[in-house]
């Protein structure tokens, strides 16, 4: 049996104000959808339905997830678990490292009878079925099987990068590599990438995906050691030098979300005419939690290459290259372009509305007249009528009571208030 670990992260700042009060694989995707769902749904479409899911910060709202969206049947046998990071008699610390976090909860499966571990990120967009890393790791008589995929040379410093023989085993491995001459030296020859069928000529690197399938009592062995902390930066350069350690090279789609720009990019590119990730194939779905809203109300409005989510209320508005989430509202004369509109957990009642305007506070969602682009809006958030929000600044960086722009890109938080008239 093979045993599936999503690991969480940690505090996650690269997606702030994005996980101000969530952990990075609750972070909502693609309107309806959270990161979490990337991973277990191509553990189930792979046959895989023991899994675990190692967090430690904000874990509630992804605990809330797991629970309403995965729950199998007795006779399945299968379980989606939330290890949430505890202090135990073994240990008072909290996780150090995605390694360490794995060694903590090794108790959890001890007695089941699993044979491999198979360990994955919770902030990647890509689908694979998780059966051809097992295959490989047989054809080739593996100890580890890491995931890898072919980058540029400026992405290549943020992965772990490595070199491999003829037969794909691993014989060096450097985490997020700086040196130019250290990068120079990791560069694919052109036979190389001739034998992983490289034809992007800019990608002359090869990098770890965070995918990791261990033997279960390799995996054992390489974390008795109490110093190693992370897979990248401690386990796999210490175990080619006495494992077989191998690379599955992956040709698909495959994105890490791990900052604003990545997840805002990500995101907008799904809702185009030839989206890179296809969350419609049929023969493997992406899973969530069914929520069975009504369908979307749309009036008298212009719509472009963007995703209208289910239970939403658009009038008279113009959007284009967006993606709007559940039950969000966007009223009359509004005008939204490269906007994330995360939608609302719930509608508000004719009552909540009519106390909301003698109060004069915005209803959640969008009012009238509203001028958006470049813009993350979080869930729950009320912006009044006549808003602008468009960075005419030009600002990189910044952080306010209302806003947070990264590279450039204007960040509403979750359940903010922004009022009629308000520029950013």
């Amino acid at each position: 049996m093979t045993v599936a670990l999503i690991l969480g992260g940690g505090r996650g700042t690269r997606l702030y104000p994005l996980v101000k009060g969530r952990s990075k694989p609750a972070v909502p995707l693609a309107g309806k959808y959270r990161m979490i769902d990337i991973p277990v749904s191509n553990c189930i479409n792979s046959g895989y339905r023991n899994i675990y899911v190692i967090t430690q910060f904000n874990s509630a709202s992804l605990n809330n997830h797991i629970h309403n969206a995965y729950r199998f049947d007795s006779f399945s046998r299968g379980y989606v678990r939330i290890l949430a990071a505890e202090q135990t008699e073994n240990s008072e610390n909290w996780y150090q490292g995605t390694a360490d976090a794995v060694r903590k909860n090794i108790a959890h499966f001890e007695g089941e009878s699993v044979h491999n571990v198979l360990i994955l990120s919770g902030d990647q967009v890509y689908r694979m079925d998780y059966k051809v890393l097992t295959q490989h790791m047989l054809q080739t008589d593996a100890d580890i099987v890491v995931g890898t995929i072919p980058v540029v040379r400026e992405d290549a410093k943020s992965f772990g990068v490595m070199h491999t023989n003829k037969r794909g085993q691993i014989t060096s491995f450097y985490e997020k590599p700086q040196d130019e001459d250290l990068l120079n030296s990791l560069r694919l020859t052109d036979d190389q990438k001739g034998i992983l069928n490289i034809e992007d000529p800019k990608k002359e690197y090869l990098a770890s995906m965070g995918i990791y399938l261990f033997k279960k009592s390799v995996l054992y062995d390489v974390l008795s050691d109490e110093n190693v902390m992370d897979f990248g930066k401690d386990v796999i350069p210490q175990a080619i030098k006495k494992y077989k350690v191998y690379s599955y090279a992956f040709k698909d789609y495959w994105e890490d979300i791990g900052t604003v720009k990545a997840y805002f990019d990500a995101n907008l590119s799904f809702g185009g005419t030839k989206p890179p990730f296809d969350f419609y194939d049929q023969e493997a779905p992406i899973y969530t939690n069914m929520r069975y809203l009504s369908s979307s109300k749309i009036e008298n409005s212009k719509i472009y290459m963007s995703t209208i989510s289910d239970g939403c209320i658009i009038e008279n508005s113009t959007i284009k290259n967006a993606i709007i989430g559940m039950r969000s509202l966007i009223e009359a004369g509004s005008s939204l372009e490269r906007v994330i509109l995360m939608g609302s957990d719930f509608y508000e009642t004719p009552a909540d509305i009519e106390r909301c305007k003698l109060r004069n506070k915005p209803i959640i969602g969008i009012g009238k007249k509203c001028k958006l682009k470049n813009v993350i809006i979080d869930k729950n958030v009320r912006i009044g009528d006549n808003v602008t929000i468009v960075n005419k600044r030009k600002i990189m960086n910044e952080d306010s009571k209302l806003y947070c722009i990264r590279d450039g890109i204007v960040i509403i938080p979750k359940d903010t208030i922004i009022p009629s008239g308000t520029v950013i």
